[in-house]
């Protein structure tokens, strides 16, 4: 028993939910994503489940609801979520601490690139042409490249030309920065 839905005597209309049952060692994690987010969730895609209190577990989507839902965020803005159901691949034994409704994060792979350059998204800007630019660091200064984007999520960008691996970009470049204006690396 899972909980008790009614922990005391009352009248209860016909259809009323008194308790729920489950196992909890065949457990599922059901994730609200934005519907933007979960039309890339399709079946069979691999997931992460993080933050549980342990390491990562890999599971595999198993199913999208068909209806989505609006919810409120903590911002007060409208969204548009979907339900994703995930079964997990193989339980670690500290997973048995964990309970219906407990949170966790859930990371679904839509996409994988072996020897992918990656940049921050906070490097990128838009360019004249109506393309993509970075300024990357050459000898000290800031020199304007246009880069092809081949995806991204909302931390990181994968760069298909324009950058090499261990290229030096400029994040959050202010508008003061320039082609050819020398810039020194800062630690935040």
């Amino acid at each position: 028993m899972l909980k008790v839905a009614q922990p005391s005597e009352a009248t209860l209309p016909a259809g009323a939910v008194l308790l729920d049952v489950g196992d909890p060692k065949r457990m599922e994690v059901v994730a609200d994503l934005l519907t933007t987010d979960a039309v890339q969730a399709q079946p069979g895609r691999r997931a992460w489940i993080e933050r549980w209190g342990g390491p990562p577990v890999e599971g595999r989507v198993r199913r999208v609801e068909p209806a989505a839902f609006t919810k409120v965020s903590a911002l007060g803005i409208e969204e548009q979520r979907v339900k994703v159901v995930v079964d997990l691949d193989q339980v670690p034994d500290a997973w048995h601490a964990m309970g219906d409704g407990f949170r966790v994060t859930l990371r679904v792979i839509t996409q994988g690139v072996d020897q992918a350059v990656l940049v921050p998204v906070g490097a990128l800007f838009p360019i004249a042409d109506g393309g993509t630019g970075v300024y990357r660091v050459e000898d000290g200064r800031a020199r304007l490249r246009p880069v092809e984007l081949g995806g991204r999520n909302g931390n990181e960008a994968r760069v298909r030309g324009g950058l090499q691996p261990g290229d030096t970009v400029v994040v959050y470049p202010p508008p003061a920065v320039a082609d050819g204006l020398r810039v020194a690396a800062r630690r935040p």
